[in-house]
């Protein structure tokens, strides 16, 4: 019913920016009545939410280790979620992966989230 594709990863120094997209599609899908989500897992490590914003309103909230640096939007008549990463830091390296929240507001948990995107690698060079 729902399918969830980012773009927008690559290669890029420490201290640059990279913009994430996510795009997604489902005849049945409400988009703007959802809460979404941007997680990242590197190798070896936990997956870690790093961004959500709500439904309706669209409020966010952002983990410690990114705030300042990162934001995520949406626009809701593209069906589509953003995620803007400023002063990019290698341990910002890790595969990221959008999601769409079972509700409109979500806290940040696994749990939350039922359909997730395919991942896209970001990777930060010193």
């Amino acid at each position: 019913q729902v399918q969830l594709v980012e773009s927008g990863g690559g290669l890029v120094q420490a201290g640059g920016s990279l913009r994430l997209s996510c795009i997604a599609s489902g005849r049945a899908f409400t988009f703007n009545s959802y809460a979404m989500g941007w997680f990242r897992q590197a190798p070896g490590k936990e997956r870690e939410l790093v961004a959500n914003i709500n439904g309706v309103i669209g409020s966010t909230s952002y983990a410690d280790s990114v705030k300042g640096r990162f934001t995520i939007t949406r626009d809701n008549a593209k069906n589509t979620v953003y995620l803007q990463m400023n002063s990019l830091k290698p341990e910002d390296t890790a595969v990221y992966y959008c999601a769409k929240g079972r509700t409109t507001v979500v806290a940040m948990r696994d749990y939350d989230y039922d359909y997730w995107g395919q991942g896209t690698q970001v990777t930060v060079s010193s």
